[in-house]
């Protein structure tokens, strides 16, 4: 096993190397021998250990063990203590979810803290595959299905290629110490009674029943990618972000095949769980709203817009390559031309093709940005351009901008984007005028 990890660490592992690690040590098998196997390939870590005081004096016992082991080793380590059932019992969650929250938690503290750059936790392919079948009985989609993910951000769980068995093969043949954790031998928890009942039956139907569900895991993990890629590529067809809000073209979004398979994937990061109220929101009136925990999304005219609880809903105006005029908030005509006459104050020249529709009409917000017209290549601030030119606090209020995605094209009334200006390669010439 120990070269077999080697080689794995090589593999898919390289960047630990020369890097500082923590490893999440529990005083069971998995952790020993993980800690083993880092110890022995010559690896620089300290180790962490969670005491949620769930077992009185057995807990204290695991706690004590990974102390004494990291002593004996010369193995620098750290200790957290959690009151695991107040903690459940505060944020009305299950003492596994209050133990996971609070591990995950204090290891991100203790990365920051001791200045390490990963932590590593003893996840093996047992557990990957209990997992699995936790969430497959509860309904998850794909991202459920998928797995225990080898590298999660500052996470690491190099032992998932290895069964239980051999793990236990190891650690028995190498003299490795470790605890039993009493609680295991339980089935008053859902995973126990997967361990204890619904894989050993799986696996008198299939003795290759690891090898198997490790295939079946890789094609669902490269069906992930192909959603993900897809999912990237239509979010850029059908939102555009302003400020921190999410605006979602409902004619566009509608255009897609399995459109609400597409919202679930933009939205399930915002934790909204009245799902066919959200589907149901494309065909809604003005005005609809659905709140999750910290965020709304409304129906508004063409869009869905997507913001946080509490910030203010902007007023914000769409316009579309089609369109010749629009009416409000304020009457601007569009119009493509051969030539370029007199301009105005209020009236502008583009480069059509340079504009990426549809173009937002929305107030000036602060930190908006734009690049003079006239100017070369140097970008001024809104609020800066509007000291210069001595306005007032009214006068700023009252000013409308029209943008091309993120990007200013036009100061009403004020000053044009150096950026859309029409040039000698000019194809389409679009005349702008506020009437």
């Amino acid at each position: 096993m120990l070269q077999k990890f080697q080689d794995h660490l090589a593999n898919h592992f390289s960047f630990l190397e020369n890097k500082d690690l923590l490893l999440a040590t529990s005083a069971g098998i998995d952790s020993m021998v993980m800690v083993d196997l880092f110890k022995k390939l010559g690896y620089n870590f300290g180790i962490l250990h969670c005491n949620f005081q769930l077992r009185g004096a057995e807990s204290d016992a695991d706690m004590k063990f990974v102390m004494d082991y990291g002593d004996e080793h010369l193995i620098p380590w750290s200790v957290g203590h959690f009151e695991t059932e107040a903690y459940a019992k505060k944020m009305n969650v299950s003492i596994q979810v209050a133990a996971r929250e609070l591990r995950y938690d204090w290891f991100e503290e203790q990365l920051l803290d001791k200045d390490f750059d990963f932590v590593l936790t003893a996840h093996h392919a047992d557990d990957n595959l209990e997992t699995f079948i936790i969430n497959l009985s509860r309904g998850t989609g794909l991202d459920g299905l998928v797995g225990i993910p080898a590298v999660n951000e500052d996470f690491i769980r190099p032992l998932l290629i290895f069964s239980r068995q051999e793990i236990e093969d190891y650690a028995k043949a190498n003299n490795i110490k470790w605890r039993e954790d009493s609680s295991n031998a339980s089935d008053n928890y859902l995973r126990n009674k997967i361990r204890h009942h619904i894989i050993p039956s799986l696996k008198d139907l299939n003795t290759n029943l690891l090898q198997s569900f490790q295939k079946t895991q890789h094609y669902l993990q490269e069906s992930r990618t192909l959603v993900d890629d897809a999912v990237a590529m239509m979010y850029q067809i059908v939102v555009i972000e302003i400020g921190d809000e999410l605006h979602f073209d409902i004619e566009k979004l509608k255009r897609l095949p399995n459109y609400k398979a597409y919202m679930y994937q933009f939205l399930k990061d915002f934790e909204f769980t009245a799902w066919n109220d959200i589907y149901d929101l494309v065909d809604a009136q003005s005005g609809k709203v659905i709140f999750s925990e910290k965020f709304q999304i409304s129906k508004n005219r063409k869009f869905l817009i997507l913001s946080p609880i509490g910030s203010p809903q902007k007023e914000v105006f769409y316009i579309e390559k089609y369109q010749k005029e629009i009416k409000h908030p304020i009457k601007i005509s569009f119009q493509k031309v051969n030539e370029i006459s007199n301009t105005s104050i209020n009236t502008i020249f583009v480069d059509q093709d340079k504009l990426l529709f549809p173009l937002v009409l929305r107030r000036w917000e602060k930190g908006d940005t734009f690049l003079p017209f006239g100017m070369n290549g140097k970008s001024k601030k809104l609020s800066k351009f509007f000291k210069d030119e001595k306005m007032s606090l009214q006068d700023k209020e009252n000013v409308w901008i029209l943008l091309a995605q993120d990007e200013v094209v036009w100061i009403l009334g004020l000053r044009q984007d150096e950026r859309f200006r029409i040039d000698d390669n000019t194809q389409n010439k679009l005349q702008i005028t506020i009437i």
